[in-house]
């Protein structure tokens, strides 16, 4: 691929999050509701697309843990598959309990829901008592040391040298702009804000390609690659080829976030990915063949 511009995502590509946003996602809805989904089910929502934010994600979890309580006959694999069915989401997901449920039981399942708890404690978790108080306020509804803190680092100082040197930068990610710049710093990554779109910046989310098209532009591209671990990265590459067709938008799948080994590369090749590397490492060679 002969690019100028690389666009990466954060989770999942620059550092490892299966202990961190994952396991928020997870026991945030055990400590709300006293039980929860597998750890494995967080790659069924995510494959279902629609849920670049890890609070929607969780949102939805908690939607299927309370509709199981109200009689829901779906496992984790049914019901993401109803919700990609309808183009995936929390939207979708809530259209899914109200379909599968009569009336009543739907009625309770919502009034149960608490998506504004669910977010405080997901926080609470993540960030930990002191960046809590910090970046959000007030006094956390649980008291952790942070699961950001034990989040380990995928790209290598040589790999971000290359990529700053060679090429104009980007980050595009779901994270709110305050935790973008903690994994940035953390990775030595420096990219001015203006070439960053974060949780802050966008209402529409991925594989929505605004985003992606306005990096290009910003960069004066004519070939972007971006670099993602979720199916709505690729997508978002491919929606970007489509919405600008005067540049060339590459959709790279990482194989170091939720999608891994020979069934990973292949949910990536189906869903449109120019190439499938085993991590951001690979990626300057990558670009420089």
């Amino acid at each position: 691929m002969q690019v100028d511009t690389v666009v990466l995502d954060v989770d999942g590509v620059l550092v490892d999050v299966a202990d961190s946003y994952r396991r928020a996602i997870v026991e945030s809805v055990g400590r709300v509701y006293d039980e929860t989904v597998p750890k494995a089910a967080v790659q069924a929502f995510k494959d279902a697309g629609g849920f670049n934010n890890d609070w929607a994600l969780t949102d939805a979890a908690a939607l299927f843990v309370l509709a199981r309580r109200e009689g829901l006959a779906m496992d984790v694999e049914a019901f993401t598959g109803e919700i990609a069915k309808r183009g995936g989401g929390l939207d979708a997901a809530e259209a899914v309990v109200e379909s599968a449920l009569d009336a009543d039981a739907a009625a309770r399942v919502f009034d149960a829901w608490e998506p504004a708890r669910l977010r405080e404690v997901f926080q609470a978790l993540y960030l930990g008592s002191e960046r809590y108080a910090d970046i959000e306020g007030g006094t956390p509804p649980v008291a952790a040391r942070g699961f950001i803190e034990d989040e380990p680092v995928i790209v290598t100082p040589e790999t971000v040298e290359r990529l700053t040197r060679d090429y104009c930068v980007c980050v595009l990610t779901g994270r709110p702009e305050t935790e973008a710049e903690i994994a940035l710093e953390r990775v030595g990554l420096d990219v001015p804000p203006e070439r960053r779109f974060t949780m802050d910046d966008w209402e529409e989310g991925k594989p929505h390609p605004r985003a992606l098209v306005s990096l290009a532009e910003r960069c004066d591209a004519d070939a972007v690659a971006f670099a993602g671990d979720t199916l709505d990265d690729v997508r978002t590459a491919v929606n970007a080829a489509d919405a600008d067709p005067s540049r060339t938008y590459y959709g790279v799948g990482v194989l170091t976030g939720g999608l891994t080994g020979e069934a990973g590369r292949r949910k990536y090749e189906d869903a449109g990915a120019s190439v499938v590397v085993d991590s951001v490492n690979d990626l300057p060679d990558l670009l420089d063949g």
